[in-house]
């Protein structure tokens, strides 16, 4: 087993200082803990993030990660929800406190009934050939995914607010029957509007000149230059040394240098401008020449204040596990948004991934796009339509995704559902849309970890060191794929970077998000939660 945890290191990118020790202490946590080798190496990359780490894994840190592991098996038992795999068919269903066998897609009445348990994966869901799937594996296959544990368990919470679930399950728990009507219901539609964005579906590419290339860079430094000359807000001179402790990456960042030239041909740098300052709205009313001088691609302002609520489960690919295509992560995230109800499901790919063993071996016996409509667009379909009309799904291409175009920016996928063209919607890689006035944009390319390569950075005395969270904020300033919020002075900076992780990890379960969005940034809640 220790070479699998070694494996299993080093394909999440983590290297050791003294690996054999630290391979046996690893191989006794799984032991103890009944984990997995991957579900060991999820455990500490939520561990390492948390506490800021580096790549290298050390043995002075395995103490503290036993400690982890510890609170995490007392929390998993405190905290155990029971029925949480549960949901309701309908009213019926819930009031006689039974549960049904289902043998349809599509969610109908129910006729047989079992013991109140865990709901497993809908073995038709899996069938795509007959009783084989397109693997050839028999569909009552039991995978080490079914046999996970500690599952819907959250790892990290962004915001302490209390969970209105639990507190509404409280109010009402002397008028049961009233709570599930309640529970029922379905959420208020949220509102959807796509900012479409280039390429678009079945564009050319693949021919771009060196020329074009030089001249978008071009004009991206020259529209920066302009929006700072424009807002006329300067910093105070300061220490040059000073400027030496900023946090910057070194291959495509747009920055502002001021200093002197002395000689003419030498520049000796004073300050470095690494964003476009952020107008106040007191500024904007007052100056409006500045206004108008703006340049209106680079900074777009909301001037309604209406309170805006989203609430959302948002969840990476791949969606099926390294020994099969069952996607049974997916079918556990569908129904955890059945019983959930939010108003959007955000799904970003890969959804067929080309890095799957299967599908590098060719030993599927259906096509690429047969596999992404029969496993994963028939699978939404059906959740959409037992949903309702109040359910939104939003799907984002990768370019790990053995069905779409290998090209990025990606254009969206040519998805036209019948009746439900509505509610399920593609977007461009990276892409943005607004849901009730909430701006959201999303990538599928891992762009803070290929910054974490690029950043070159050093930490001033008692400044920031959530490295994160800087590099996060590298992507805002320089004003790249995402939109900037109105607001007043710095509330026009306050965004929520959320990064889910994969649904799917090896054999074993990964991660995903639930957010929940109440009209500022301040009152909104995320939390990462183990599939």
């Amino acid at each position: 087993m220790e070479e699998q945890i070694k494996s299993e290191f080093k394909k999440s990118g983590f290297t050791f200082d003294n690996e054999e020790e630290i391979l046996q202490k690893c191989l006794a946590f799984c032991i103890n803990y009944n984990l997995s080798p991957c579900d060991l190496v999820s455990s500490w990359d939520v561990y390492s993030l948390n506490r800021q780490l580096e790549l290298t894994v050390q043995n002075a840190h395995m103490d503290a990660f036993l400690q982890q592991l510890q609170n995490e098996q007392k929390e998993a038992i405190i905290k155990k929800e029971p029925g949480l795999h549960l949901y309701s068919n309908d009213v019926k269903m819930i009031l006689s406190d039974k549960a049904e066998d289902i043998d349809e897609v599509v969610p109908g009445t129910p006729t047989e009934k079992y013991d109140m348990s865990y709901l497993g994966p809908l073995d038709s869901a899996h069938k795509t050939n007959g009783s084989i799937l397109p693997s050839g594996k028999p569909a009552d296959l039991v995978t080490p995914f079914g046999q996970r544990k500690n599952k819907f368990v959250v790892q990290s919470t962004i915001s302490d607010l209390p969970n209105t679930d639990s507190i509404k399950e409280e109010q009402h728990d002397n008028n049961s029957e009233d709570d599930i009507i309640k529970r029922v219901q379905p959420r208020k539609r949220c509102s959807l509007q796509t900012h479409h964005s280039k390429p678009e579906t079945s564009s050319r590419f693949m021919y771009d000149r060196i020329e074009d290339k030089f001249n978008f860079l071009e004009n991206r430094i020259m529209k920066h230059a302009k929006a700072f000359v424009a807002s006329g807000i300067y910093e105070e001179p300061v220490d040059p040394t000073v400027a030496s402790q900023k946090s910057l990456f070194a291959i495509g960042m747009v920055i502002g240098i001021k200093g002197d030239n002395p000689s003419g041909h030498c520049l000796i740098a004073s300050e470095i401008i690494d964003h476009v300052p952020l107008l106040d709205s007191n500024d904007e009313n007052s100056q409006p020449s500045k206004k108008q001088a703006l340049d209106k691609d680079l900074i777009q302002t909301d001037l309604s204040h209406a309170q805006s609520e989203i609430s959302a489960l948002i969840a990476g690919g791949p969606f099926t596990t390294t020994d099969n295509l069952m996607f049974e992560p997916l079918t556990e995230l569908l129904a955890y948004a059945r019983r959930k109800q939010p108003q959007l499901l955000i799904l970003l790919g890969p959804f067929i991934d080309s890095e799957h063993p299967e599908i590098k071996k060719g030993t599927v016996n259906q096509t690429f796009d047969e596999l992404f409509h029969h496993e994963i667009l028939k699978r939404i379909q059906d959740h959409v339509e037992y949903m309702g009309s109040a359910a939104r799904v939003i799907l984002v291409p990768s370019i790990r995704d053995a069905s779409h175009d290998f090209v990025f920016p990606q254009p969206p996928f040519s998805i036209h559902p019948p009746d439900l063209k509505d509610q399920i919607t593609s977007i461009t890689n990276p892409g943005t849309f607004s849901a009730n006035e909430v701006k959201v944009a999303c990538c599928t390319v891992d762009i803070i970890k290929q910054l974490s390569g690029e950043e070159i950075s050093r930490n001033a005395a008692g400044g920031s060191k959530h490295r994160m969270s800087t590099l996060a904020n590298h992507i805002l300033c320089q004003r790249r794929h995402v939109v900037s919020v109105g607001g007043e002075g710095e509330a026009q900076k306050k965004c929520l970077c959320v990064n889910p992780g994969r649904l799917a990890r090896g054999e074993g379960g990964g991660f995903f998000v639930e957010l929940n969005y109440h009209g500022s940034p301040e009152s909104a809640t995320a939390s990462v939660i183990r599939i």
